[in-house]
């Protein structure tokens, strides 16, 4: 069951749903000789509403048709599974242990038709250990291969190696600011961290505007 957060389910034709779908398109159509599957969603220093954003932002892409997979790679805080009420006694950590899981991923199903959610499982003691591992490249390519997009839930960039861990090995990241809380020089370093090791940053999304402006997101 989806949460009041998922503004694109409890109220489709609000302006911040159709923010979401802006969003979707701009980033379906950002790049036609470089096409955007896989792709990771973080903050600067803080979570920033970065979870939320995600998971609206998939609820669009499978509205619209697409098989799409939420992975929740924030082994340190995941909330995924919160926002959609699911169990998180297996998921992303069950699939670096055990192999059967490579031919059936311990996916839940979603109230949307398109969507699963891949929650993080059991928190490890070194996520970036485990988001670097060669395990991780094999459980990302059996996820592109049962959908047309997967959006990657990282903890924020500055507070952790992982975003940049994931970012440099998928098609490219999303960064989610929040209007009138995230630093601007938390956002400067984060970008020059993602640009550091090449990470393709496809853009950076507005969170918590001010309802008169934009609904609460734009792109």
């Amino acid at each position: 069951m989806a949460t009041i957060d998922l503004i694109t389910l409890t109220d489709p034709r609000s302006a911040a749903a159709e923010a979401f779908r802006t969003l979707r398109t701009n980033l379906m159509f950002s790049s036609v000789e470089n096409p955007l599957h896989t792709l990771v969603v973080s903050s600067a220093a803080q979570p920033d509403g970065k979870s939320i954003v995600l998971a609206n932002l998939a609820v669009t892409f499978a509205q619209a048709g697409h098989k799409t997979i939420i992975v929740d790679c924030d082994l340190r805080r995941p909330t995924q599974h919160t926002l959609w009420g699911i169990p998180n006694e297996r998921g992303l950590t069950t699939m670096m242990l055990e192999d059967a899981t490579l031919a059936n991923p311990p996916l839940a199903q979603s109230p949307v038709e398109n969507l699963h959610i891949l929650p993080a499982g059991p928190l490890p003691p070194n996520p970036a250990d485990v988001l670097s591992s060669q395990r991780m490249s094999g459980v990302i390519g059996v996820l592109k291969a049962r959908a047309n997009y997967v959006l990657f839930d990282s903890p924020p960039v500055l507070a952790a190696t992982d975003a940049a861990l994931l970012g440099s090995t998928l098609d490219g990241l999303l960064l989610v600011v929040r209007a009138g809380h995230t630093r601007r020089d938390h956002t400067a370093r984060a970008q020059q961290t993602l640009e550091r090791v090449h990470v393709r940053i496809v853009g950076a999304v507005l969170s918590n505007a001010p309802r008169e402006n934009s609904g609460g997101v734009y792109g």
